[in-house]
């Protein structure tokens, strides 16, 4: 199964649904269905990264929250709270997921299918 977190105002977000539509994927608007601090715990480990690598720190709501020098828990439960902090898309299939920024970099998910 593949999932995108996806928000239809990004255009990032909507290039790269349109690169995996054809792999029917389940879309979850992550800005209305907010994914939990252990859902995203589960997403950084599948992208290999730390929450500083998918937060987005050009928001406003980054500066409003102080979360600059915030650390790991800090940065995920910010997250949690505020959806709108993710970087977007995410896309997850299986244990693996990858960040469409660029979009064609989720294509890499797919590259064992024949």
């Amino acid at each position: 199964m593949t999932t995108i977190w996806h928000n239809p105002r990004c255009s990032k977000s909507r290039q790269t649904l349109a690169l995996i539509e054809d792999r029917n994927p389940v879309i979850r608007r992550y800005l209305d269905d907010g994914p939990s601090a252990d859902e995203i715990t589960q997403v950084l480990r599948a992208l290999d990264l730390p929450a500083k690598d998918i937060i987005r720190k050009g928001d406003p709501l980054f500066k409003d929250l102080s979360l600059a020098g915030a650390d790991e828990a800090q940065l995920i439960a910010a997250m949690a709270a505020h959806p709108i902090l993710i970087e977007r898309p995410i896309v997850i299939k299986g244990d693996k997921a990858c960040l469409g920024r660029p979009p064609q970099d989720v294509l890499t998910l797919f590259t064992d299918e024949n």
